[in-house]
């Protein structure tokens, strides 16, 4: 008998050569506008983190916003969001990362997290792991404690878990 996270599985697909020759993405969006599946992730999400004493989401944009933000909600926690350069208003600090297929920069706005708070990052699919780390390097800027990175999709070939340290690393589905 299937689980709802084998549908949820079943409706990732692959999109070969995107964003650039070489890449396989994989693309979640199908799962987002199957409401039974979404509310089978989010159940999922939630379950893994609640009762842990977290007091802040910290999504990574663009797809870790539409996970986070109804996760943040359904735990009754706040969301900070991480954005790439140039997208917040606010005073912010950046890092700089490694993607498989270049760099790029993430900013937070300086209070996007306080000090000693416990927060869980939370982003649609682990690949080499560099955008969750930079986004663990801005909170932990601000003073705060990442006590998990949590994610939908982690692409074991890559290995990206191994860029996180000192948190706890989860995703609902292994590829």
């Amino acid at each position: 008998m299937a689980t709802a996270l084998d549908q949820v599985r079943a409706l990732i697909r692959d999109v070969p050569d995107f964003p650039q020759p070489g890449i396989l993405f994989k693309d979640l969006t199908p799962v987002l506008g199957d409401p039974a599946a979404f509310r089978a992730v989010i159940d999922e999400l939630s379950a893994r983190l609640r009762g842990k004493g977290f007091h802040r989401i910290v999504a990574i944009e663009s797809r870790g916003f539409l996970f986070g933000a109804p996760l943040a909600d359904r735990l009754g926690l706040g969301i900070a969001p991480i954005r790439k350069l140039g997208k917040l208003p606010y005073k912010t600090e950046r890092v700089q990362y490694a993607l498989e297929y270049g760099t790029g920069i993430l900013e937070a706005h300086v209070d996007a997290v306080k000090p000693g708070e416990k927060v869980a990052i939370v982003d649609d699919l682990l690949a080499t792991g560099g955008t969750a780390a930079a986004a663990g390097e801005l909170v932990r800027k601000a003073g705060a404690t990442v006590g998990a990175y949590l994610f939908v999709v982690e692409l074991l070939a890559l290995h990206g878990r191994e860029k996180l340290r000192g948190a706890e690393v989860d995703a609902l589905l292994a590829l």
